[in-house]
């Protein structure tokens, strides 16, 4: 296989939404009290997972959850749920965080990012970022100037479809021009990302480790698949 285009995913891929203390110092649960460490650590945890139901829903926030990649308004409706019941009682502490992690320029790219982007693009490869979310990711690449290296960006509540539904896939690949047996998808799911496989394109899978803990895991792949 000659790979001529590469998909990364986005959250947990290209980058993650870190723990900021300035976020989270003043969030108080049903007693009053600050969250500790570990409940932070988990909270953010939650807000991130990309497959899988982090908390117990009842029938109708699961199926916000289960549609909330495609949908804005369900997203915000079940991720208000989740903090609440992650211990974030108060509505308008949720709603500050929450806007957190929807503002994409607040989200903190891996060390080899830029590398991994401006690679394959200089050297002619096509690049796509392939995401299940529910906002406008490309600020975070726009206010950068990442973009420049970015040729489509498919992201599930614009196209109506999340991974690993093979339509997504295809929509991409499309997007790309490249066939799918020419295509590498890079992306920190098995689940989800590796969904690619089902269109016949290579997957590689990173770990979505804190940003300080994993500095060139997208390069690496990218060499395992002989593309740098």
């Amino acid at each position: 296989m000659t790979i001529r285009a590469v998909l990364f995913d986005f959250s947990g891929t290209l980058f993650r939404l870190e723990q900021d203390e300035s976020w989270l110092a003043d969030l108080t649960d049903h007693g009053g009290d600050r969250l500790d460490f570990e409940a932070q650590t988990e909270l953010m945890r939650r807000m991130t997972a990309p497959v899988g139901q982090v908390v117990d829903l009842d029938d109708e926030h699961r199926h916000a959850w289960e549609n909330r990649d495609l949908d804005p308004g369900l997203h915000k409706k079940v991720y208000l749920e989740v903090l609440k019941q992650s211990g974030v009682p108060r509505a308008e502490q949720a709603r500050a965080l929450y806007d957190r992690l929807i503002t994409p320029t607040q989200w903190t790219p891996y060390p080899d990012t830029e590398a991994a982007l401006k690679g394959p693009s200089g050297r002619g490869l096509r690049v796509g970022v392939l995401s299940n979310i529910a906002f406008d990711i490309r600020p975070a690449f726009a206010s950068r100037g990442w973009d420049a290296y970015v040729d489509a960006f498919v992201l599930s509540f614009e196209e109506g479809v999340i991974k690993p539904d093979p339509a997504i896939f295809q929509i991409a690949v499309d997007r790309l021009g490249v066939p799918a047996e020419d295509t590498l998808m890079v992306g920190d799911s098995e689940e989800a990302d590796g969904g690619a496989r089902a269109l016949g394109c290579a997957f590689a899978l990173v770990d979505p480790l804190p940003t300080t803990g994993r500095p060139d895991a997208l390069l690496a792949a990218l060499r395992a698949h002989g593309v740098g």
